[in-house]
């Protein structure tokens, strides 16, 4: 995966995902006001009213991270990918969510072309009023960041990079089931993100447009049917050992009050560890997608780790991308933010 720094700055390396264009010249994207109510000190105006929420359950997201891995590797269009998706769609029914399944035909790096299937799950699915949550379901089937170059070819577990965030996204969804909120919820598992261009190939140009797949799919047809919502949270790797998550530059640009937002929050439930106030690179990842395409404004949490063989942490695209690689105190982190976000709302 190619990968450059910004300029001028202390950011991480960055992978070329897939959209490329002049992106930094969208303006006018409407944002709901994401300004919260103080309480406590009276001297801290960026303080939050709390609502009342329920407990995201770590242990119940590793399981989920289990469920989807014991099927394999989900590459795009393979039969471990059919039968995760199976489960995906019957385990979001299961939960009290609509289901609605979007499929379409992409071309990877090297021109083929390959079955995409996206997964969407709904809660309150006639409520106008609405927020979006979204992952990619996908593994990448290159091991191509393997210290090993004999691994460089062989499919990646994918526990988080891709699980984590679908798991992520189940349990709060158990949660709606629970304890109902008065806005509307949709969760997208975006397929074919991370096939794109192999770091192994000979041919790297280009290889920006390769990433994301599955988003750019969802993103024109939700475009075409007038989708909208409040905003949007893209969680990508947020259950890597030693994970923290600095604030990515394309959703400072894009979306800064719901950045503000969730880092405040994260630092009020004492999470802060995992939430620094520091801001870093800009990624391609399937929130540009949403934003560009879609017109929803959306972030993207993701890891930045200063040192080590990569900045998305040491499993990142290596056959080390398996459940025992995974940390619950990050999940809870990241899960019960993004819970408290959703409650807040009304």
């Amino acid at each position: 995966m190619t990968k450059f720094k910004i300029q001028n700055s202390k950011l991480w390396s960055l992978p070329l995902k897939g959209v490329g264009g002049s992106l930094f010249a969208i303006i006018a994207l409407l944002f709901a006001s994401c300004s919260g109510q103080s309480q406590g000190k009276s001297s801290n105006a960026d303080t939050i009213a709390l609502a009342p929420c329920p407990r995201f359950s770590a242990d119940s997201a590793l399981l989920y991270i289990k469920e989807q891995c014991a099927f394999g590797s989900r590459v795009t269009g393979s039969d471990a990918s059919r039968r995760c998706g199976d489960f995906l769609v019957e385990r979001f029914k299961s939960l009290g969510a609509e289901v609605e399944e979007q499929t379409g035909i992409v071309t990877i790096w090297d021109g083929t072309q390959l079955p995409a299937r996206n997964i969407i799950a709904s809660i309150n699915p006639s409520n106008p009023n609405r927020i979006l949550l979204c992952a990619h379901w996908d593994c990448r089937p290159w091991a191509d960041n393997d210290p090993d170059e004999a691994n460089h070819h062989r499919s990646i577990l994918a526990a988080n990079d891709g699980a984590s965030g679908v798991a992520v996204m189940l349990e709060i969804c158990r949660l709606l089931q629970k304890q109902p909120v008065q806005v509307g919820v949709d969760f997208i598992c975006f397929d074919a993100e991370d096939m794109g261009t192999p770091q192994w190939a000979e041919d790297r140009l280009g290889s920006s447009d390769t990433w994301c797949l599955g988003s750019h799919l969802w993103a024109e047809r939700a475009r075409t049917d007038g989708y909208k919502a409040r905003y949007g949270v893209l969680l990508d790797m947020v259950g890597g050992y030693g994970a923290t998550f600095s604030r990515e530059g394309i959703s400072m640009r894009l979306a800064q009050p719901l950045v503000n937002r969730v880092w405040q929050l994260a630092g009020q439930l004492g999470y802060r560890q995992f939430f620094p106030l520091t801001d870093n690179g800009y990624i391609t990842d399937d929130h540009i997608n949403v934003n560009k395409i879609a017109g929803v404004p959306c972030i993207d949490i993701i890891p930045y780790y200063s040192d080590g063989p990569s900045s998305f942490g040491p499993t990142w695209h290596t056959i080390k991308d398996t459940p025992e690689n995974i940390d619950t105190n990050v999940l809870e982190a990241v899960g019960q933010t993004i819970t408290q976000l959703i409650y807040n709302e009304h």
